[in-house]
């Protein structure tokens, strides 16, 4: 496991558009499809990440108190499965049954969303505004798999407050820190 910080993409970035296909409904999602009215997350996550499975609770209370505030929610893994099966499209969907995840889980076979976004790390959370700019991105909170905090999406439910309060965001922000994303070569 190689330890990895996010890229932090420049703020007001555009959320680059994509299609991919969702593990869960075996449909084709795109952006539009699940943005939201308040605004959009992005995450990229995978299967295996000890990282990623620390926080896959929290990620799914977010989705549930959130989207009904307007919020759209969607999840990505980019992996090479033909190095890591264990993050197939037939894995994510175990583990999306298993954490009951009530956002898509898109597969992106040839990595080409994870670069557009600048992805780095699972797991990576982008915050978009209602216009798809990039309001917020880093890390969910401040928990990581053995120290002693909680983990409580203190980082990206303060982001999204802001946003249903029509508050600014806060100008740093710390990236997310966790598996590299494992590119194919």
């Amino acid at each position: 496991m190689s330890l990895t910080p996010s890229n932090m993409l420049n703020l007001g970035t555009k959320a680059p558009d994509f299609t991919l296909y969702d593990t869960i409904s075996s449909k084709m999602i795109s952006l539009n499809d699940i943005r939201g009215e308040k605004g959009t997350i992005v995450m990229f996550i995978c299967n295996h990440c000890p990282y990623v499975k620390h926080v896959n609770e929290e990620i799914v209370r977010i989705s549930n108190d959130y989207r009904v505030a307007g919020f759209g929610i969607v999840a990505i893994s980019s992996n090479d499965i033909e190095n890591y099966p264990q993050d197939s499209p037939e894995e994510m969907l175990k583990t999306a049954l298993k954490n009951v995840y009530t956002f898509p889980y898109l597969y992106d076979e040839t990595q080409k969303i994870a670069k557009a976004y600048d992805a780095a790390c699972t797991p990576d959370f982008y915050l978009f505004d209602s216009e798809l700019k990039l309001l917020y991105r880093g890390q969910l909170d401040n928990s990581r798999p053995g120290n002693t905090i909680p983990v409580n999406g203190r980082d990206l439910r303060e982001a999204m407050d802001n946003v249903l309060n029509n508050h600014p965001q806060r100008q740093e922000q710390k990236p997310s820190i966790g598996c590299n994303i494992k590119w194919k070569k």
